[in-house]
């Protein structure tokens, strides 16, 4: 995976003083103080994915449905899970996912998420329906970062959007584009309640429907900006995003919050990745709870993955400084897996590493948690 930029030691990050949270022991206590801190109806936002939520348990699911094999006497008493994207050094395989309406988990928003990246050695997301604005968003971090654009106008208003972005400080542009509608999701609905990124929605909705592959083309024509499309599920889309010249394809089902029914995540990376025959990076995102996650994602071919719910546990925990507590948490996991597996290096987690196996317990978005029972808890507000 390494490219051109040197690969960073994965290291130990370092929050100091009041912000250590060293509360925090385990990812679960992480979820459990969000599950209390966030009013019912943000939490079912964020955790909640569309009509019966078969998508959204079925990303758990694949991800259940698969068991590592470890390889033993590997000397494996220095393990790097450091990478690279487009040639831009990451200290561990994992991307902040873009999350629509942030400020509703933590009044900070995008400026905590941006930040919180920066300290960890990573590379965010930011969405075009969150809070501050990206030029602020811009402004409180130097790392590299990702601007995710949901379409509301003609390619000339999608030119300005990746001007104002690139001169904000984004060095990569994104567009999503597995939200031709606006799927119905039934907690939202029966909570009667809809984020502002719903509302933005609804009003440049014939914008985002009519996006086609033209205006793809548009884009790799007018601009000098690596592009990501985030919500290829296919390998048949995968194979003309590569005609297309697109820089990386983000395999998502949104979380489960789109298409019901659909395939879990995990599912569609084998062929996207076959298809993609590393012509360009895969990242992928759908469940991702756990380092254990992230190493069965690395073995089917992905090169990072994308938190989005786990970033927003860490966000309602604590803000900037509980999601950087959240990813130590999940470096730590993904190291002693890496250990525990036998491998040294990202290089090394491959297809030999994982294989089709019976999950253990009933898919649903929390399941990785076993010692809270979140329906049980208490909102504290």
């Amino acid at each position: 995976m390494a490219g051109e930029a040197e690969r960073p030691d994965s290291g130990r990050l370092r929050v100091s003083g009041k912000a250590q949270l060293d509360e925090f022991s385990s990812l679960q206590q992480v979820a459990r103080q969000a599950r209390r801190n966030l009013p019912k109806h943000v939490w079912d936002y964020l955790t909640g994915g569309s009509e019966s939520e078969t998508t959204l348990r079925r990303n758990r699911l694949a991800l259940d449905c698969l068991a590592l094999r470890p390889s033993v006497l590997r000397n494996v008493s220095a393990v790097n899970c450091g990478t690279e994207f487009l040639g831009r050094p990451m200290r561990m395989p994992v991307m902040l996912a873009p999350i629509g309406s942030l400020q509703l988990i933590h009044p900070d928003g995008a400026v905590a998420a941006a930040k919180a990246a920066e300290t960890c050695g990573l590379i965010g997301f930011t969405s075009s329906v969150t809070q501050p604005e990206r030029a602020e968003v811009g402004a409180a971090s130097a790392a590299p970062k990702v601007f995710q654009l949901y379409v509301r106008g003609d390619d000339a208003w999608i030119d300005n959007e990746v001007k104002t972005a690139v001169a904000a400080g984004f060095e990569f542009f994104c567009l999503t584009v597995d939200t031709a509608m606006y799927s119905r999701r039934d907690r939202d609905l029966i909570n009667r309640w809809a984020p502002t990124s719903r509302r933005r929605s609804v009003e440049g909705a014939s914008f985002q429907a009519s996006l086609s592959w033209d205006n793809v083309k548009h884009f790799k024509d007018t601009h000098d900006v690596p592009l990501i499309l985030k919500g290829i599920a296919t390998a048949e889309d995968a194979g003309i995003a590569m005609e297309h010249g697109v820089d990386a394809v983000y395999v998502s089902n949104h979380g489960g919050r789109q298409l019901d029914h659909g395939r879990g995540a995990v599912d569609v990376l084998p062929e996207v990745v076959a298809e993609i025959g590393g012509r360009a990076p895969v990242i992928l995102d759908g469940g991702v709870l756990r380092g254990t996650d992230v190493i069965k994602a690395l073995a089917l071919g992905a090169s990072a993955v994308a938190i989005g719910k786990l970033q927003g546990f860490g966000l309602a925990a604590g803000g900037e400084a509980g999601l950087v507590r959240t990813l130590q948490l999940l470096q730590a996991e993904i190291e002693i897996s890496m250990g525990l597996l036998g491998a040294r290096s990202v290089d090394e987690i491959d297809t030999a590493c994982v294989e089709e196996d019976e999950p253990v317990v009933a898919p649903h978005v929390t399941s990785p948690y076993p010692m809270i029972e979140f329906e049980e808890l208490e909102y504290d507000r």
